[in-house]
């Protein structure tokens, strides 16, 4: 069956609870058919783990996203440093062995999806997940920090179902590997917190992260899947119209500030977040208050990436109320 993304990709992001959901979430209203589920363990051909695509067949990597997270890179044939990114996710595609893809898009010929991604900038990248996207960063990042999030991206997608495989000409090569490609490798350290997360036990799996930062404080990807995780532990459970309707009625309330803030995030409006929460912050007299609001823009910076544009926009916005 066709399957049809929308033309406008909504509020260019997702709510992550449902992307840490177990596989046998019921599918919401709306969603892609088949994107719980409906794709696990099928394998694709495919021509290349890296193709081009347009405003006219993305709704061909909208499909194949239920079988495999599909990487959409945003670049600018006008700016040539701009495809700085494609060196890397080439390198990562081969490497994730058919459990990825990357789809190629020209910002300038192909206005629309930039729009309809909501990219500020270029490079940018956003992932397809059971036809949804999945903001994952904007500019230049370094290559280990990539390969992690794509990393935890595989991770949750198979959560969802969405664990199938591609076959590329580009695999032929690898022998055995083609034949029974590796899952991305995990740490160890980290088996505890992603057997946790399997069953969808957020306060087990934050524990978990906790103990491991405790022995290795400079474990980056451990800090990146906590902060990420402690956001849908919060939300869990929560009404976002109940959500929005406190904070509507009670605008100094911190917590219910942190609270919208935080729903905000997850759905793709960070920049949304980070004024209300910049606003309150400004607005605040209480030690107390700063400080919570301080502590919960510094996490949701590290849910964001601290090389996204908008987290230094606001921190540096942050900064300038400190001092």
């Amino acid at each position: 069956m066709s399957q049809q993304i929308p033309e406008r990709l909504p509020g260019g992001g997702v709510d992550l609870s449902h992307l840490a959901a177990r596989g046998q979430t019921p599918a919401r209203p709306g969603a892609p058919e088949g994107a719980q589920a409906g794709a696990a363990g099928q394998t694709v051909d495919v021509p290349a783990l890296v193709f081009d695509v347009t405003e006219q067949t993305l709704q061909n990597a909208a499909q194949l996203s239920m079988v495999v997270p599909v990487i959409v890179e945003l670049w600018s044939s006008l700016e040539p440093q701009s495809a700085v990114l494609g060196p890397i996710f080439q390198k990562l595609a081969h490497e994730f062995a058919g459990r990825i893809v990357v789809a190629r898009v020209d910002v300038d010929t192909n206005p629309g999806l930039a729009q309809a991604f909501q990219v500020q900038a270029v490079p940018a990248a956003v992932a397809l997940v059971g036809g949804r996207p999945v903001p994952l960063f904007q500019g230049q990042v370094p290559e280990d920090q990539v390969r992690d999030v794509l990393t935890q991206l595989t991770q949750i997608a198979a959560q969802q179902g969405i664990n199938g495989r591609v076959n590329a000409p580009e695999l032929a090569g690898d022998g055995e590997a083609s034949q029974q490609p590796a899952e991305p490798p995990v740490n160890p350290a980290h088996a505890e917190a992603l057997e946790a997360l399997g069953r969808g036990d957020f306060a087990a799996a934050i524990t978990a992260y906790e103990a491991v930062l405790l022995k290795a404080p400079a474990d980056h990807e451990a800090r990146a899947a906590l902060v990420q995780v402690r956001l849908l532990d919060r939300l869990q459970g929560l009404s976002a119209d109940a959500v929005r309707s406190e904070a509507a009625a009670a605008p100094t309330d911190v917590d219910a500030q942190l609270r919208v803030a935080d729903l905000d995030v997850s759905g793709g409006h960070v920049e949304d977040a980070f004024l209300r929460l910049l606003e309150l912050f400004s607005a605040s007299t209480e030690a107390g208050d700063r400080s919570a609001i301080r502590e919960r823009m510094l996490e949701l910076f590290e849910v964001v990436g601290v090389a996204d544009p908008r987290v230094q926009a606001a921190r540096t916005r942050l900064a300038n109320l400190l001092y």
